[in-house]
């Protein structure tokens, strides 16, 4: 199967137009008709609906959609772990929560530089789901997360307890409830929010990562639970302040790796790492770049 066909039919199947999948890949509209009716042959079936409004996947092109998406992804896989960097042996993918590289992961980099010097490493961000599924497809090789899934083949573990704690903008004059920015931290934050402010105001911005709920708080000069490590440096710098007298809640970071993996010495190495860092108080932090 051809490749560039696949990635064609992904561009029209997300795009939903010919035309504009072609201009995205850069190749003529003709090309792009072209593959496309190349993988219909192969599977005697029609993958889109066309239109002068443009294209629909079929049924059969909605199936043929997940297939296509796992076909990309081992590829970029491959090609990544076959083109190694010059002067390495091999590669160690490693993901986590986008507002926990910093820390953690920061510390860990230098761990894999002193004691894995041969290895390459590539960083990823997502959320639990989508790390879990690539720990258990084989895209990661491990990751870190708060909300991680059962899954066959996977071994979870404890890797150490957060800190989320109540910090607001210096210059907020009024009640933090009135200038409150939501971060989802899950159901147990959720509940214990409910019960320790139970006559709180419904916040009027609400986000799934830390990261984008610190930007709101330091533009909108209000207040938000956020990871201690997250915001340690702003509170050195006097850019954010603890709020008094407010509960600190806890939620655990889990460790996902494979029970089985492709190179066990490799992966025993970051593990090491991880493990040690997590029960070291004193992790490095970066200086914040807002």
């Amino acid at each position: 199967m051809n490749l560039d066909a696949v990635r064609s039919f992904l561009q029209v199947a997300e795009t939903g137009s010919f035309s504009v999948a072609a201009a995205r890949i850069g190749v003529m509209q003709s090309t792009i008709s072209s593959r496309i009716q190349t993988l219909e042959d192969d599977f005697g079936c029609l993958l889109f609906s066309r239109s002068r409004s443009g294209a629909e996947l079929t049924p059969a092109g909605e199936q043929f959609r997940t297939y296509a998406e796992k076909i990309v992804q081992a590829w970029d896989q491959a090609r990544q772990q076959v083109a190694l960097p010059l002067g390495y042996t091999g590669i160690f993918r490693f993901g986590g929560p986008v507002a926990l590289q910093y820390g953690l992961s920061v510390a860990w980099v230098l761990w894999m530089k002193e004691h894995a010097p041969g290895i390459a490493l590539q960083l990823e961000g997502g959320n639990s789901d989508a790390l879990t599924e690539d720990v258990a497809s084989g895209v990661l090789d491990a990751a870190i997360m708060h909300l991680p899934r059962r899954h066959t083949g996977l071994v979870i573990e404890e890797l150490l307890q957060e800190d989320l704690v109540l910090v607001q903008h210096p210059e907020l004059s009024s009640s933090w409830q009135e200038k409150f920015i939501w971060v989802d931290w899950g159901l147990e934050f959720s509940t214990g929010y409910s019960h320790a402010f139970p006559s709180a105001p419904m916040p009027a911005i609400s986000v799934g990562l830390s990261a984008l709920g610190l930007q709101y708080v330091l533009a909108l000069k209000g207040a938000a639970y956020l990871p201690l490590g997250l915001v340690t440096p702003l509170l050195a710098e006097g850019r954010l302040s603890r709020v008094p007298s407010v509960p600190v809640f806890r939620r655990p970071l889990y460790l996902v790796f494979p029970s089985r993996s492709r190179n066990q010495e490799l992966l025993d190495i970051a593990l090491t790492g991880l493990r040690h860092l997590a029960s070291t108080a004193d992790l490095p932090t970066i200086s914040s770049i807002y």
